[in-house]
């Protein structure tokens, strides 16, 4: 079942300080309400993005969901949101709900992501894994459930899998990556679309073995090991310099938020995206994501002021 998690947040600011970036009239006070939904990944980065906004804003709600990459693009090509948290690119049968709908949309990419592999901190063997070691347990039809079957050097220890639900686009992400295809999955797995839960259950696991974004290992890695990843290159770690270069592979993504353009047209959803890719790297690097690229920034802001779409 989706998992909404809804965080009220407010703030306001007077505009001219911002009305370059924002691109609105100088001089006016922001008012309204902003909706967002979408990915437990992308969640976090919009509710930093908020806080900081927050306190530029005081009449202005910002709402944040957790559903799900899927169920949040559900609600915005229903024209439900203005905003769409997303990890992984809309799919086309989103697209045409979205254009059925009359929803049109712009895309910004506003961070990058690499999904870690983390186990129990009993786990003192599998220190790192190979795509097919990975494949093999998370195929789908797999039978593998002992860390004996991953490898003959692993001890005679109860696989137990963890991960996100299929709503999730880092189901869809990393199922694509290490299986072959998008949502080909073993089912017989716990899921869940809040990450919390997926920590916990590693973490409560001595054979548990789970996968989320980056920075739910950062802020709960007193809890559990991140396992490196071999993808035929030697075993890699995900961290800024191998997730912004993509040399953590095939694990490192781009994050999205996608914008409702009539939403887009209204002063206080087009400020606040101005605002997010002003400070990016000042929200990234709270919210514990990996920030763009000088180039990946420039095609964002350019895309903002309408040089590009």
């Amino acid at each position: 079942m989706t998992k909404r998690l809804a965080l009220a947040l407010s703030g306001a600011f007077v505009l001219a300080a911002f009305a370059a970036e924002a691109g609105s009239a100088g001089g006016s006070v922001l008012t309204g309400t902003i909706t967002a939904d979408g990915s437990s990944t992308v969640g976090p980065y919009t509710t930093a993005a908020a806080e900081g906004f927050h306190k530029l804003h005081s009449k202005v709600n910002v709402t944040v969901g957790i559903s799900g990459t899927g169920g949040g693009f559900e609600r915005f090509c229903r024209g439900e949101t203005d905003l769409s948290d997303a990890s992984r690119p809309i799919k086309a049968s989103e697209s045409k709900a979205c254009a059925d709908n009359d929803v049109k949309w712009v895309a910004f990419t506003v961070a990058n992501d690499g999904i870690a592999i983390v186990v129990n901190k009993q786990n003192t063997w599998a220190h790192c894994l190979t795509v097919a070691q990975l494949h093999e347990m998370w195929k789908p039809g797999s039978n593998v459930d002992n860390w004996k079957d991953v490898s003959p050097s692993f001890p005679d220890e109860d696989l137990k899998l963890f991960g996100p639900g299929t709503d999730s686009g880092t189901f869809d992400f990393f199922t694509e990556k290490i299986n072959g295809r998008a949502r080909a999955s073993r089912s017989d797995y716990f899921p869940s679309e809040n990450d919390n839960v997926i920590v916990q259950g590693v973490a409560g696991e001595k054979g548990g073995l789970g996968y989320f974004g980056l920075s739910y290992y950062v802020e709960n890695k007193d809890k559990l090991n991140l396992v490196k990843v071999n993808s035929g290159g030697g075993c890699v770690g995900p961290n800024i310099k191998t997730v912004q270069s993509r040399r953590y592979k095939p694990l490192s993504r781009p994050l999205f938020i996608y914008v409702k353009k009539t939403s887009f047209k209204r002063p206080e959803v087009h400020a606040f995206i101005g605002y997010i890719l002003k400070n990016e790297r000042a929200i990234a690097r709270r919210a514990r994501f990996v920030s763009l690229t000088d180039a990946q920034l420039e095609l964002a802001r350019d895309k903002f002021h309408g040089r590009r779409r």
